[in-house]
C-alpha cells in the first residue's frame, strides 16, 4: 500500500499572554508548578485524592486542566484504554455500547451522524454545509471530518465524552458536546506495547507502540495499528462479502524539552480504509401512495427482479453497483507549552486533510436503477489556537483564541441504468430502456468555511465549598459555496431542461424530471456571541451539586448538495442559506463518592431547547439521492443520566450507566412526511390527504410532526460491566484469572426524520464475555461479542421515488476471537 505523504511545512507564532502575569500573581500557589508535556500521568489536585489508592482515580482535561473527573462540575463519560481494549469498542462508532448518552449512526464513513442526548446534526445524508454539534477533538486538534468517528483508535490513553453545550473552553463551538481523545504522549522511561487479535470473520488487527528518550531533551513516540475483517453480508451477485472491515494508521510523536518550563510537541499521524463497503439488505416493503402499479412489488415484478432473500439475517444481497469506502485521513501538529510562572500558555497549530473516495449502490436492489452514486471529496483544514491557563488559590482561569478555516471539493457523479426507465416512467416511455439508461448528472461543488473566536471561562471560589464559573464566546463564521449540476444523456450529450421548458409527454421532459441542471452560489457570513454559568457546591468533601446554564448556537449553514425546486422547476434560491440555531441549556448534577472513595454515583439532568433547529429534508425530485438543510422550528431534548461505579476491592470491578433522553420536535410543521404519506398527487387547494399508504392517493406537500421524536434517539439506553479476578500462576506466571462480562441496552427509535411504521428499529441488547489470565507485562484472553447472537439492526433506509421498498444494515452477528497483549 503506497502512503501518501502528508507532511507539509507548518509553522506557528508563539504569543504570549505577559500581561496576565502582573494581576494574577498575587493569586499564584507558593509551589504553583505546570504540568510538562509529554509527562507521565498528571497528579490529582491537592486535597481531593490523598486515599486516591483505595478507588479508581481519573483525571481528565474537560476544563483545560488537569484535574479529577469527580471535581469537573459537568456530565462527563470517561472511558480508558484498558476499558476501550476489553470491550473491543475500538472507534468512536462502537463506543456507544458503553457510553449510553452518545449516538453514532452510519451508513457510510461520510454519511456518519455523532449526537449526544440526541442532538448534534441531521439524521440521514449528510452536508458539508451545516456544523457538527458534537466536537472530535484528538490532542486537542479540532477533527472537522466526521468520517474520524469510524477510524481505529491509534495509542489512546481515554477517552471523554463531555455532555452539553462546549465553547467556552473549546476552540470549535459545539452545541451538544464534544468528545476529547488524549493519545498516549512520549516519555524519556523506553516503553513498548504490543497486542495482536483474531476472530471469527477472518478477524486479524494489530497494535504495537514504542516509546523513548533520545537525549535528556528528546523524546519520541511511534504508534501503528491495523484491523482487517471480512464483512457479514454475501453478496450473491459479486460474490464478495461486503461491509468488510481494512483500517491501518500510523501515529509518530516528537517531544523536545527546550527549557524546564518549555516544551514543543510534534504529532503526525495518517489512517487509510479501504472496505468492500457499504452496501444494505432488503429489510421490508411498506405501502406508499403511489399507485399500486408504481410501487416495488409491482415494480419489481414486471422485471422479473425478487431480492436474494427476504430475511433480512440471512445476510444476503445482490446490489449490482461497484462497492467502496476510500477513507483517508490524517494530518500534522505542533503543540508549544510554556510556564510563564503564573499560568501556562499553549499554543496548537494543525493542518488536517481528508480523502474520500466511495461508490454507492443507491437503488438498494439487484436491478439496475441507479448504476452509479458517487461523489468523492477532498479537504484541507487548518486551525490555530492561542490558550492561557491560570491556576490559584481562588481563581482558576482559560482564555483563549481559535482561528480555523477549511476547504471542501467535491466531484459528485450520479447515473442512471438499464432498468431505470421502466422503475420510474410510465407508458411508451416506460419501454424504452435508452431514454434513462446512462443518462447522467455530474455535480461540481465545493465550499470555504472560515470561522475565528474568543473565548475564555473563570472558576472564582467564594468560599472554599461555594464556586462559580462564567464564560463567554465571541465568535465569526464566513461561509462560501458553489454548486453545479450538468445533466448528460446516454449519449453522452449535455441537455437544458429551461428555456424552453420541454414539451410534457417527452423524451427530455422524462430526462429533466429525474435530473435537472442547476447551479448556485450560496454564501453567509455571521457572528455570535454566548455563554454560560456554572455554580458548584461542594455539600460534603465527597459530594458535589451542580447548575448550569448555557446560552448557545449552532451557526449558519449554506445548501451544498443543490436546492429544492418550485413548482416550474425552478431552483429555490432563497434556500441557500440556512439560519442559526439558538440553544438555551439547563442543567443540574450531583457528582458522590463513597465507601473511602471505591465508589461513585453521579447524576444528571437537563433540558436543551433549540430554536431553528438544522435538518435534512429530503428532497421530492425523482432521482436526486440527497437532501437539503431547512430549519424546524423547535426542538426540545430532556432527560435524567446516572453513573455508577465500584471497585469494593482488588478483585471486583462494576459500572452502571442510564440515560433517559426524550427528545422531540416541539415545532416542525412544515416537515418531509414519512413514506406512507409520500408519492401520491399532491394536494391542492381544499384537497384532503389519503390515509397513510392509500395507493394513488392524495399526498401532503409537507406533514406536520411537531411532537414527535428526533430520529435515531432511544428513550432509555444502558450500558454495564463487571469484572472478577482471582490470583494465580500459570507455566510459572504468577497473575490473575479473570472473567468480564458488559453488556448495553437500547430501546426501540426511528431510523427516518419523521417517523414512519416501516423504519422503526426495535429495541435490543447486547452481551459480551471475555476470560483470561494477565501478569506483569502481559494479558491473554477469548472474548465473545453480541453472545447471544442477538439479531437488531443499525439503520434502516428507505429507497428513493417513493416505491416502499427498506433498506437496511444489519448489526454484527455474534463474533469471538482471542487477544494477546505485551508491555514493556
Amino acid at each position: 500500500m503506497t502512503i501518501r505523504t502528508f507532511l507539509r511545512a507548518s509553522a506557528a507564532p508563539v504569543a504570549f499572554f505577559a500581561f496576565l502575569q502582573p494581576a494574577l500573581a498575587s493569586e499564584a500557589p507558593a509551589a504553583a508548578a505546570a504540568p510538562v508535556a509529554g509527562a507521565d500521568a498528571a497528579p490529582a489536585q491537592a486535597g481531593e485524592d490523598e486515599n486516591a489508592s483505595r478507588g479508581d482515580v481519573i483525571i481528565v482535561t474537560a476544563r483545560r486542566r488537569a484535574e479529577t473527573a469527580q471535581a469537573v462540575p459537568l456530565a462527563i463519560s470517561v472511558i480508558k484504554a484498558d476499558s476501550i481494549e476489553a470491550t473491543g469498542n475500538f472507534n468512536v462508532n462502537k463506543l456507544q455500547q458503553i457510553a449510553p448518552t452518545l449516538q453514532v449512526y452510519t451508513s457510510n464513513p461520510r454519511n456518519t451522524a455523532v449526537n449526544i442526548r440526541g442532538l448534534g446534526v441531521p439524521f440521514g445524508l449528510t452536508s458539508d454545509g451545516f456544523e457538527q454539534g458534537v466536537g472530535i477533538y484528538v490532542d486537542d486538534v479540532y477533527n472537522s471530518r466526521v468520517a474520524a468517528a469510524v477510524f481505529d483508535f491509534l495509542d489512546v490513553e481515554q477517552v471523554e465524552v463531555l455532555r452539553g453545550p462546549q465553547g467556552t473552553l473549546y476552540g470549535k463551538n459545539t452545541t451538544a458536546g464534544a468528545i476529547n481523545i488524549t493519545t498516549n504522549q512520549p516519555t524519556f522511561r523506553p516503553e513498548a506495547r504490543a497486542e495482536f487479535s483474531a476472530g471469527n470473520y477472518d478477524l486479524l488487527q494489530g497494535k504495537a507502540a514504542v516509546s523513548g528518550g533520545l537525549s535528556d531533551r528528546v523524546a519520541v513516540r511511534v504508534a501503528g495499528a491495523f484491523t482487517s475483517r471480512r464483512g457479514t453480508i454475501f453478496n450473491v451477485k459479486s460474490g464478495q462479502w461486503i461491509n468488510s472491515q481494512d483500517n491501518i494508521g500510523v501515529r509518530a510523536q516528537v517531544l523536545f524539552k527546550a527549557t524546564d518550563d518549555l516544551s514543543f510537541t510534534l504529532s503526525g499521524d495518517f489512517n487509510s480504509q479501504h472496505p468492500v463497503c457499504c452496501g444494505t439488505v432488503f429489510v421490508r416493503t411498506g405501502a406508499t401512495q403511489r399507485a399500486l402499479a408504481r410501487q416495488y412489488a409491482a415494480l419489481a415484478a414486471a422485471q422479473g427482479y425478487a431480492p436474494p432473500s427476504t430475511n433480512a439475517f440471512d445476510r444476503l444481497t445482490d446490489l449490482d453497483a461497484p462497492l467502496q469506502a476510500g477513507n483517508k485521513i490524517g494530518g500534522v501538529s505542533l503543540k508549544a507549552k510554556w510556564n510563564l510562572g503564573a499560568g501556562t500558555l499553549t499554543s496548537i497549530t494543525a493542518w488536517r486533510f481528508w480523502d474520500w473516495q466511495p461508490k454507492n449502490d443507491r437503488d438498494f436492489t439487484g436491478l439496475s436503477v441507479v448504476s452509479a452514486s458517487n461523489n468523492p471529496s477532498q479537504q484541507d483544514q487548518y486551525s490555530q489556537e492561542l490558550r492561557y491557563n491560570y491556576s490559584g488559590k481562588r481563581i482558576d482561569l482559560v482564555v483563549g483564541a481559535f482561528g480555523f478555516h477549511q476547504r471542501i471539493d467535491t466531484q459528485g457523479l450520479e447515473q442512471q441504468g438499464a432498468n431505470a426507465s421502466k422503475w420510474n416512467l410510465t407508458g411508451a416511455l416506460a419501454n424504452d430502456p435508452t431514454v434513462l439508461n446512462g443518462l447522467t448528472a455530474r455535480n461540481t461543488q465545493w465550499l470555504k468555511s472560515t470561522s475565528a473566536a474568543l473565548y475564555g471561562q473563570v472558576s472564582y471560589k467564594l468560599t472554599d465549598a461555594l464556586t462559580v464559573q462564567p464564560g463567554i464566546r465571541i465568535n465569526y463564521d464566513r461561509k462560501s459555496g458553489f454548486y453545479q449540476r450538468r445533466v448528460f444523456d446516454g449519449t453522452g450529450t449535455e441537455i437544458s431542461c429551461f428555456n424552453p421548458t420541454p414539451p410534457s409527454g417527452s423524451r427530455l421532459a422524462a430526462q429533466c424530471g429525474v435530473y435537472t441542471p442547476q447551479l448556485s452560489a450560496p454564501s453567509a457570513s455571521d457572528w455570535n456571541f454566548s455563554y454560560d454559568f456554572n455554580v458548584n457546591y461542594k455539600v460534603a468533601r465527597d459530594v458535589l451539586a451542580y447548575a448550569t446554564f448555557a446560552k448557545s448556537f449552532k451557526t449558519i449553514g449554506i445548501n451544498q448538495n443543490g436546492l429544492p425546486l418550485d413548482s416550474a422547476g425552478v431552483p429555490i434560491a432563497a434556500a441557500g442559506t440556512v439560519k442559526p440555531e439558538s440553544v438555551r441549556h439547563y442543567e443540574i448534577g450531583l457528582k458522590t463518592q463513597f465507601l473511602d472513595r471505591r465508589a461513585t454515583f453521579n447524576l444528571a439532568a437537563f433540558r436543551t431547547d433549540i430554536d431553528n433547529y438544522q435538518v435534512t429534508v429530503t428532497n421530492g425530485q425523482l432521482g436526486v439521492l440527497r437532501g437539503y438543510l431547512a430549519n424546524a422550528d423547535k426542538v426540545r431534548s430532556q432527560g435524567i443520566e446516572a453513573d455508577f461505579k465500584i471497585r469494593p476491592n482488588d478483585r471486583v470491578t462494576a459500572y452502571a450507566n442510564l440515560a433517559y433522553t426524550d427528545a422531540k420536535y416541539v415545532k416542525f410543521v412544515d416537515a418531509p412526511c414519512p413514506p406512507e404519506l409520500s408519492g401520491g398527487t399532491t394536494a391542492t387547494g381544499s384537497q384532503v390527504p389519503s390515509a397513510p399508504g392509500t395507493p394513488g392517493g392524495i399526498s401532503p406537500a409537507n406533514c406536520n410532526i411537531s411532537g414527535q421524536h428526533l430520529p435515531g434517539v432511544s428513550k432509555w439506553a444502558l450500558s454495564y460491566g463487571i469484572e472478577g479476578n482471582l490470583p494465580a500462576t500459570l507455566l510459572g506466571k504468577r497473575g490473575q484469572v479473570y472473567l468480564g462480562i458488559d453488556g448495553s441496552y437500547r430501546s426501540r427509535f426511528s431510523s427516518n426524520p419523521s417517523e414512519s411504521l416501516y423504519t422503526e428499529i426495535a429495541g435490543y441488547a447486547l452481551t459480551n464475555f471475555r476470560a483470561g489470565f494477565r501478569g506483569d507485562g502481559f494479558d491473554i484472553y477469548g472474548w465473545v461479542r453480541n453472545a447471544f447472537n442477538r439479531n437488531y439492526y443499525e439503520l434502516l433506509q428507505v429507497a428513493p421515488s417513493n416505491v416502499g421498498l427498506v433498506a437496511g444494515q444489519p448489526g454484527d452477528p455474534r463474533t469471538f476471537g482471542g487477544t494477546v497483549k505485551f508491555s514493556y
